[in-house]
């Protein structure tokens, strides 16, 4: 691994392509190093939690709106799948990203990578599986691909915060899915070069969707990425170029969107080309690509930095006998737990009993009262708006706040895997004056929590999310293909598919397609 220092430079510098971090990204992307056994391994585990929240999701509101958008883009030939939709039935590529994507993402139940930014990295695989299906590729091209897709995803996550910005973590996202796809097709470095540009110069959009009353956009918008980037390939492979240099020029999305605008602003613009703003991790040539291996899933359907608190709330539930003693309960937290999904976020919404489902799940004060009242956690339950609204939780809701504690903020940020932590610490203060403290840096299901989650709990998941959707036939079908992943011949990876019983698949209202 290598770390590649990125700069502004001036458009009069003509900064070499070789020396442009989309240049050297495109080099990864083409570099034919196998895929390692166990890379192999965590991308069949993703391929399968995907599958599972996605099918949970299935007849949710704004799943079924995209499931109708990609059906007004039917395909007879060269087409792929839509999650739920019998195999036959086959949509243009990019449409199929974009239902299955939704349908992916709108559970908040997948996998998940924290560093500098937030992501993910497991919204690759709606892109990259349609356009291998559209394509017919084989399940080893798709792994090629998904191997690259979340190299670059993670290491871009690593070192370049979107978030400080205002700036929604699929921007990072865009530009990997392209390089992935990429690779799937053996394309050569200038038109992936080319591609991976024009994804990050179209995917810019800002955090306001993950912000206040949050909708249902949090769900499209890694779809809306994956829709892109597939656009941004083709465009490319028909010879067309991108904005460049799209990281270091002088009009870049580093100068006027991220770190340069920061500098200029507090030092002047012409100060901007001074700093060297992000040093990004690069696997070298013939390295592996095992970044994936670093990524981790979700036993709970919220967002990632509750997973530890949720665990940590059903064991303190069992010391507490009633909970109406409760005077207060203060949860001392990271930097970015504290300001996204915290008190520190200032968001009147996250206390609302009436709030949407999207905001609930950013909410850690919700979250943490009902995972201490409940002692479970389900993906519809949890949020039902009677849920919600009841009187005891009301109050014990908002009685809970968060706050920045510096050694939690460190951990999050640590380099140190056995260091890095996602939880916290909970104080629970009750009214004769006693206290509860406890803590809990990671979750269950992480690879260093009590209970990792491998091969046996992600079928596990995925059972429990698709029982009484879809049939126990289809069920154990899905799970022995995507098993035998790296086997599926070209042209065999509508296999990967998921079907639901005729009839049982809500219709979308009408619009335009």
């Amino acid at each position: 691994m290598k770390l590649h220092p990125v700069k502004v430079h001036p458009s009069k510098a003509l900064l070499k392509r070789e020396d442009q971090l989309a240049w050297k990204m495109a080099g990864v992307a083409v570099d034919k190093v196998a895929v390692p056994k166990d890379v192999q391994a965590m991308i069949i585990n993703r391929v399968i939690d995907n599958a599972s929240v996605a099918i949970a999701a299935i007849n949710r509101r704004p799943v079924v709106s995209a499931r109708g958008m990609a059906l007004g883009h039917a395909k007879k030939a060269g087409g792929a799948t839509v999650f739920g939709v019998k195999s036959g039935t086959t949509v243009s590529p990019e449409w199929a990203a974009w239902a299955n994507g939704t349908a992916v993402r709108e559970l908040d139940m997948h996998d998940t990578f924290l560093a500098a930014d937030y992501s993910h990295p497991g919204d690759n695989i709606p892109p990259l599986l349609a356009v291998a299906q559209a394509m017919g590729k084989s399940g080893k091209d798709l792994m090629r691909g998904l191997a690259t897709a979340y190299e670059l995803h993670i290491n871009l996550v690593r070192a370049i915060c979107l978030h400080e910005h205002k700036v929604d973590h699929i921007a990072h996202l865009c530009p990997a899915a392209a390089a992935g796809i990429g690779t799937m097709l053996g394309l050569k470095q200038e038109v992936v070069f080319q591609s991976i540009q024009q994804a990050l110069h179209t995917s810019v959009s800002f955090r306001q969707s993950r912000k206040g009353e949050i909708s249902s956009w949090k769900a499209y918008a890694p779809a809306h990425a994956g829709k892109l980037a597939i656009e941004a390939v083709d465009r490319c492979m028909r010879g067309e170029g991108a904005p460049s240099p799209i990281y270091e020029g002088e009009d870049s999305v580093i100068a006027w969107v991220l770190s340069g605008r920061t500098q200029a602003d507090s030092q002047g613009r012409k100060t901007v080309y001074d700093p060297t703003y992000y040093e990004v991790p690069l696997p070298e040539a013939g390295e592996p690509k095992r970044a994936i291996l670093d990524s981790y899933t979700k036993e709970h359907s919220a967002e990632y930095q509750s997973q530890a608190l949720i665990d940590l709330a059903f064991r303190m539930r069992e010391q507490i006998q009633d909970m109406e003693a409760i005077e207060k309960i203060i949860i001392h937290t990271s930097h970015h737990t504290h300001y996204v999904i915290g008190t520190g976020a200032n968001d009147p919404q996250k206390m609302d009993p009436k709030a949407s489902r999207e905001t609930l799940d950013h909410s850690i004060m919700y979250i943490f009262a009902v995972a201490l009242q409940d002692g479970r956690w389900h993906h519809v339950d949890s949020y039902a708006p009677k849920r919600a609204g009841r009187a005891d939780t009301v109050r014990l809701w908002h009685k809970i706040e968060t706050t920045e504690d510096p050694e939690w903020t460190r951990k999050y940020h640590s380099r140190d895997p056995n260091e890095l932590s996602f939880g916290g610490r909970v104080e629970i203060l009750f009214k004769d004056g006693s206290k509860l403290v406890d803590e809990l840096g990671v979750a269950n299901a992480h690879p260093n929590g009590a209970r990792p989650f491998a091969r046996d709990q992600y079928i596990n998941k995925f059972r429990i999310l698709t029982e009484g959707i879809i049939t126990t036939r289809e069920q154990n079908r899905f799970l022995e293909a995507a098993q035998d992943l790296a086997s599926l011949g070209a042209g065999e990876l509508s296999a990967l598919n998921v079907v639901l019983p005729a009839g049982t698949l809500l219709d979308a209202k009408p619009g335009i397609f």
